[in-house]
């Protein structure tokens, strides 16, 4: 059981000594004045009136109702003294165990077991008609209540002369009762707005929820996961609400997957999660359990209305179609792998056809699957994307080769977050025609290029001066700058221009690629 309600004395609760302390004296002294005034008309009785002990009562709050509160429950008391004044309270759960509360009211959480239980709540007032004393054990009504109330003004733990204490007076023996049947609520859980599901992907996929506990989302200790069979569910904390599922294990048939607490792979989770069946359709369920043991329903991704079809990689690279035009492109791209011998060797992830849910962390994972990229593009490419995942690719020892268009207006600092180019300058040019030569500053390596048909949008860059090595430029002027480039660390190339509109000098194409992906990034089959 969790008391919310604090034992320490505060500042206000100071203050209230003190009033009490200065009223006592203001009332002791107009007492003693009428004892004299009347000593000396009358003689004192023989039997004086006893202090008669406080009255309490406890209540809920006016709109809760008594029977089977949740575990989280605020009550109210108050205390009324025929012949004095009232200054505290001590309350209970068990008859035993008392604390003192200047206060009318708290909050308490009732912790419980797997199943419902009642607790009993009593609480009696106190009366000011303390002995001017300080008590290290105040014993009444056959009970123990321990030490009077003080101020540790020197954090000793004992009680030291001028301290500030309060000066119990007498205890209501006959406490007001409550009983208060306690019902735990399951806790409730349901998909994040982003937590959608692609029909096909590969085996990386971010999954998020949200859970919802009556008796307090703090009462949620586990969160169970489990692929395609509840019975292999493995434990998470019970805060955790968003993971991301990955494995690279692509020669076991029963891979396990790595399980990241919100996406983070630098926050891998304990344990991993079995279940995958590559090249199949699979299934993602959650389920939240509280402290007593009361769980949620499972929640399952996709539902029975859909399916999750998770392909295993065919080889090391990965094409990314961010390509929004109706022409050949994705044809052309998938001829030159099979002219590099990469047939049945590479495999496709098409932005706009498989919407990825999380997609910065998604997409993130999926391309670490694979040890090179193509990812190419028309002139809107997924920048933002670019800018979120480029560089922890590369860190994670990864390779890109980029084809990529940039539309008429573009802020040079978002390309400068993941190619090195100089964010203040850049060059322009709406359109090249059919034959304009893009020439090579490493013929012997990179061959020199001819456009085979027209392209809009091209745009050529001033690059930075560390890093990287110019490759591609405009011998008739058409453009300063440079149009391609590679990092001198030859883990990422850059094109801007459309690989199928740049092929007007025969094997060109395949011979830059050749080199790109087996020379320079050292791509094996």
């Amino acid at each position: 059981m969790k008391i919310k309600s604090s034992l320490k004395l505060n500042y206000s609760t100071t203050y209230f000594l003190r009033q009490v302390y200065n009223l006592k004296t203001i009332l002791g002294i107009s007492l003693a004045l009428l004892i004299m005034l009347s000593s000396c008309y009358e003689e004192m009785p023989n039997n004086p009136i006893a202090n008669k002990a406080p009255v309490t009562k406890v209540f809920l709050d006016p709109d809760s109702s008594i029977s089977y509160q949740p575990s989280k429950i605020n009550l109210h008391w108050s205390g009324d003294d025929p012949d004095g004044l009232v200054i505290g309270f001590y309350f209970s759960f068990d008859g035993v165990n008392w604390t003192f509360t200047t206060k009318n009211d708290s909050s308490f959480e009732l912790k419980i077991g797997a199943v419902d239980t009642t607790f009993i709540f009593l609480v009696s007032a106190v009366d000011n008609s303390g002995n001017e004393k300080y008590d290290s054990q105040i014993f009444q009504n056959n009970i123990n209540y321990g030490p009077e109330p003080f101020i540790d003004k020197n954090g000793n733990g004992i009680w030291d002369a001028g301290e500030d204490y309060i000066d119990i007076g007498v205890i209501d023996p006959q406490p007001a009762k409550i009983v208060l049947p306690i019902k735990n609520s399951a806790p409730v859980i349901s998909w994040n707005v982003l937590s959608t599901i692609p029909n096909v992907s590969y085996p990386a996929m971010t999954f998020g929820w949200d859970v919802f506990d009556l008796d307090g989302n703090e009462t949620i200790t586990n969160i169970k996961i489990a692929l395609n069979d509840t019975n292999n569910a493995v434990l998470l904390n019970g805060g955790v609400r968003i993971i991301t599922v990955s494995t690279k294990d692509f020669s076991n048939s029963s891979p396990l997957m790595d399980i990241y607490i919100d996406g983070n792979p630098n926050n891998a989770a304990p344990v991993k999660l079995p279940g995958l069946v590559f090249d199949s359709n699979n299934r993602f369920f959650v389920q939240a359990e509280d402290i007593s043991g009361a769980k949620s329903g499972w929640i399952s991704l996709p539902d029975t209305s859909r399916n999750w079809f998770v392909k295993k990689p065919k080889g090391k690279v990965l094409i990314v179609d961010d390509y929004i035009l109706l022409d050949d492109a994705a044809q052309f791209y998938s001829d030159f792998m099979d002219s590099l011998s990469l047939t049945n060797k590479f495999d496709i992830l098409d932005l706009n056809v498989n919407k990825l849910p999380y997609l910065n962390t998604t997409f993130l994972e999926t391309i670490k699957l694979f040890d090179g990229i193509i990812w190419y593009t028309d002139n809107d490419p997924s920048l933002d994307l670019a800018n979120a995942s480029v560089q922890n690719y590369l860190d994670a020892g990864g390779k890109i080769f980029f084809s990529m268009q940039f539309p008429n207006d573009i802020d040079l600092q978002l390309i400068e977050g993941f190619l090195p180019i100089e964010s203040d300058t850049s060059y322009y040019k709406s359109s090249i025609g059919t034959n304009t030569s893009i020439a090579s500053r490493d013929s012997l390596n990179y061959p020199n290029l001819l456009t085979n048909r027209s392209f809009s949008r091209v745009r050529s860059f001033k690059l930075k001066g560390v890093g990287v090595k110019p490759l591609y430029y405009f011998p008739s002027g058409v453009l300063n700058g440079h149009i391609g480039f590679e990092t001198s660390s030859k883990n990422l190339f850059f094109i801007g221009g459309p690989l199928q509109r740049l092929n007007g000098n025969p094997g060109s194409i395949k011979k830059l690629l050749f080199q790109v992906l087996f020379q320079d990034f050292n791509l094996t089959l």
